[in-house]
């Protein structure tokens, strides 16, 4: 049972009743009993809740910033008209409206409410419990009741970095030999024959081919197709941190394609976790190498493995890897770099490129990764990539106060560990990326280009 605020308000006019009569007391009395014959009578004729029943449909899949459609069907199978209000709880995170609605369902019939969801966080949004508050015909009183009605939600990555992908296919193209602007000379898989020009590379001259014709003849050559990419992303605790600003991403047909606008919030935001940069970064690099004909596998890891994605075909990878990125979470505990190392090499039987997405912290690096680290750049091609955060190099430029002098000095500090975090690294022959989180993606997918062109993969 609740009261409403009809009840409430009609008590108020009573106490004022009671205060102006010349005998209060069988004033109160009337009062009172006159109250409490109303509430009686909303609860014996207001529709029952408990009787009501609910059925779901709608969107179960949303990229992160666009809106999703549920459907909450109420079937009233009671025999009396159920009027009042429903509310269809959801998580904060779900950003679902109307939060309370309208409901008047006579006996016998079903109404529909369309709830719009707009998520504000990856993962899994499931919805809580339905409550209705069903009013009697005076409006005094209602009766309440809870009810189940599951159904959840997968909030997707939202991509932001895919706006690289044409120019870095474009790329692609001229290292491929598709495009006008050919790119000739280095490579490790041949591909054909064709004559001298001014400015080729004297050691692709093929003396066996100028021997049988009048001609000098040049080798030309193509990137390697249908190498293997494994992109590991660390979930430890380092991966929790925030960094940049939080991207609002919005749905419009200015994108193209279904894309999306990207507009800042005008609020305050502490910026994305590490984990939602390196997933955007490993995106574009799936998209990419996908589509240069490379093998794409993936893996998720911190003490143990949190997702794994292999043999996904081309048109299915980039789905796989929202699917399994959706609900991930950086894990508040240190990363163990050497059963890291140990999934991979198990997983990685061949020589392949590997393409780990960490922060180049200085300590946790120290403690974890380097002691490992020759087991795995002994087999593999090692790229490690890191994002930096844009708020310490601000800190380094900003000396005016005795504050801001020591704030710094440590700045400075933070920035030689990393330079050191790099220089140790390339010893021992692994590519690195440090890029600050809007530049990461594109950092990313260049230096894969670059190892392309070089022949390295």
């Amino acid at each position: 049972m609740a009261l409403t605020g009809r009840a409430g308000l009609l008590a108020a006019v009573g106490i004022v009743v009671v205060m102006l009569a010349p005998q209060p007391g069988p004033a109160l009395a009337g009062v009172c009993l006159l109250l409490a014959a109303g509430i009686v009578v909303d609860l014996v004729f207001a529709g029952a809740v408990r009787p009501l029943r609910f059925h779901r449909s709608g969107d179960t899949l949303v990229r992160l910033g666009r809106s999703a459609t549920v459907e909450l069907i109420v079937e009233n199978p009671g025999s009396r008209r159920v009027r009042g209000v429903l509310r269809d709880a959801w998580p904060p995170s779900a950003g679902a409206t109307p939060r309370v609605a309208p409901l008047d369902v006579p006996k016998g019939e079903r109404r529909r409410i369309v709830m719009t969801l707009v998520p504000t966080r990856r993962g899994d949004r499931s919805s809580v419990a339905v409550t209705v508050r069903s009013v009697g015909p005076l409006g005094l009183a209602a009766r309440q009741g809870g009810h189940r009605a599951p159904w959840s939600v997968r909030v997707l990555p939202p991509f932001l970095s895919r706006k690289h992908l044409p120019s870095r296919l474009a790329r692609l193209r001229e290292l491929d030999g598709q495009h006008p602007a050919l790119v000739r000379g280095q490579g490790t898989e041949f591909d054909s024959l064709r004559e001298y020009v001014v400015g080729d590379d004297v050691r692709s001259i093929d003396w066996r081919a100028t021997a049988r014709r009048n001609d000098v003849v040049v080798r030309t050559w193509r990137p390697e197709r249908d190498r293997r990419v494994l992109i590991v992303i660390d979930t430890g605790r380092t991966s929790a941190g925030r960094v940049g600003d939080a991207p609002v991403p919005m749905a419009g047909a200015a994108a193209g394609g279904g894309g999306l606008l990207v507009r800042p919030d005008p609020r305050p935001a502490p910026g994305w976790p590490r984990l939602d940069w390196s997933m955007d970064a490993a995106l574009l690099l799936a998209a990419l190498a996908a589509r240069a004909g490379d093998q794409v596998d993936f893996l998720a890891y911190d003490r143990a493995v949190r997702a794994w994605v292999s043999g996904a075909s081309r048109t299915e990878l980039l789905s796989s890897l929202v699917n399994v990125m959706a609900p991930i979470e950086a894990e508040l505990v240190e990363a163990d770099s050497q059963g890291m190392v140990a999934a991979i090499l198990a997983r990685a039987k061949r020589r392949c490129l590997v393409v780990l997405l960490t922060d180049l912290n200085g300590a946790a690096m120290d403690e974890g990764l380097m002691p490992v680290l020759p087991q795995l750049s002994s087999r593999h091609l090692v790229l490690v990539a890191g994002v930096s955060d844009p708020r310490v190099v601000a800190m380094a430029g900003r000396r005016e106060t005795t504050e801001e002098v020591y704030d710094a000095a440590a700045a400075e500090h933070a920035q030689l560990e990393r330079r050191r975090i790099t220089a140790r690294l390339r010893r021992h022959g692994v590519e690195v990326v440090d890029a600050p989180p809007e530049e990461i993606a594109p950092a990313l997918a260049d230096a894969y280009l670059a190892l392309k062109a070089a022949g390295r993969l």
